[in-house]
């Protein structure tokens, strides 16, 4: 399995494979924009052998890869930190055994198979702020990051937050000031900030506690999925979800922001010349007689259809974008993407979803996606890879 990065750069969170050749490379480090997939590099270990990449973990200046295979360990890129994680006052050897990570803009957190442990990243400190101990086998043990036995981490101080327990958390995505949670009966809660109607209440009041999101109720959920003022979710069926903030194309419905960004810069594009009409301008017209065609605010959940040729295996979304991974193996991304984490190699913005051709042109099946604040992650096998593992339901 491979990874691939694209989107913001500016601290080196992407890292990509070095060409063989004279003088060649692919290096994006010092790139704002990375616009097209670009391969992360290796990690290796003491011994020289390549470190395989299972997990991806992202805030918007740094990335958190952890490796699985053999004696597990993190390593992390971004902002104050070098290949190894030993800049941050945590060495590879301290991160050995971690089985699951958790990254913020101002903390990490590892789980290990007996203790959660919490580090704080602005400080070169030689123990974590904040550790628990965890009875191994005991009920509700398991840990499926932020949740922890009994609560959560926030993304910022305090750290350690309770649930409910009758709420049976499965898992847990936080986005800047709301969280949803899914439960292992498949349904779905959400709390914190409701503005924009991130919480799928169909108002936009905020909540202090957990509260069921009904109009989903009596579907069972498989994935939550947070981002900056938007949420989505995947039914067992495989369908997609989407409410809240729309503003630039997020919920991959009709958004007016967006058009009217784009009028404008068609506009100023063909300015010198005397008939600025374009069928742009005029589909623009056309959508504002009918104003109930765009939305800025979802404030229910949204069933999106994506892909009508496929079900939804997993989805991901940024702070104001959007990328959703079908049971085929492709990549779909929409909403804001100033920075190229669309993966279009463009900087535009789009409010509809759009396959990632990369990956096809590539013959390579993505498994699976991560968005970062404004980047995107995705990690992808070449398809004949794909169709040996799963010979039983490949259709290649």
């Amino acid at each position: 399995m491979r990874w691939f990065g694209f989107g913001f750069n500016a601290f080196g969170q992407i890292r990509v494979q070095e060409k063989s050749g004279r003088g060649e490379s692919s290096s994006a480090l010092h790139q704002v924009k990375v616009t097209h997939p670009a391969e992360l590099s290796s990690h290796v270990d003491k011994s020289g052998c390549c470190l395989k990449t299972s997990q991806i973990r992202v805030s918007w200046s740094r990335r958190a890869s952890l490796h699985l295979d053999g004696d597990s360990c993190l390593s992390l890129a971004g902002f104050g930190e070098s290949v190894s994680s030993e800049d941050c006052g945590i060495s590879k050897i301290e991160s050995y055994g971690c089985k699951d990570v958790f990254i913020s803009e101002s903390h990490l957190t590892l789980a290990f198979p007996d203790r959660i442990e919490t580090w704080d990243l602005q400080k070169r400190e030689k123990s974590p702020s904040w550790s628990m101990d965890i009875k191994t086998h005991a009920e509700g043990s398991d840990v499926n990051l932020p949740l922890v036995p009994g609560g959560y981490i926030a993304l910022k101080p305090p750290l350690y937050c309770t649930l409910p327990g009758h709420l049976k958390a499965r898992s847990l995505a936080l986005g800047a000031e709301h969280a949803v949670l899914l439960t292992a009966t498949g349904a779905v809660y959400s709390w914190g900030l409701g503005s924009h109607g991130q919480l799928g209440h169909g108002v936009l009041t905020s909540e202090e506690e957990p509260r069921v999101v009904e109009a989903l109720w009596g579907m069972s959920m498989t994935r939550v999925a947070t981002g900056g003022w938007h949420s989505a979710c995947i039914s067992d069926g495989g369908d997609l979800y989407v409410w809240g903030w729309n503003e630039s194309g997020q919920l991959g419905l009709p958004s007016r922001g967006l058009r009217k960004s784009q009028q404008k810069s068609s506009q100023q594009t063909g300015e010198l010349c005397y008939d600025t009409s374009t069928p742009a301008d005029e589909k623009l017209k056309e959508e504002e007689e009918h104003e109930d065609v765009f939305i800025s605010i979802q404030a229910f959940p949204a069933l999106l259809d994506v892909s009508p040729s496929c079900e939804i295996q997993t989805v991901s979304c940024g702070s104001r974008h959007t990328a959703a991974v079908t049971t085929t193996g492709d990549l779909y991304t929409w909403g804001w993407g100033e920075y190229g984490q669309l993966g279009h190699q463009t900087v535009t913005s789009s409010d509809e979803p759009q396959r990632v051709e990369f990956f096809r042109a590539e013959q390579m099946r993505v498994l699976d996606v991560v968005c970062g604040t404004w980047n995107t992650f995705a990690a992808a096998v070449k398809e004949e890879v794909a169709c040996a593992e799963n010979s039983t339901k490949c259709t290649c």
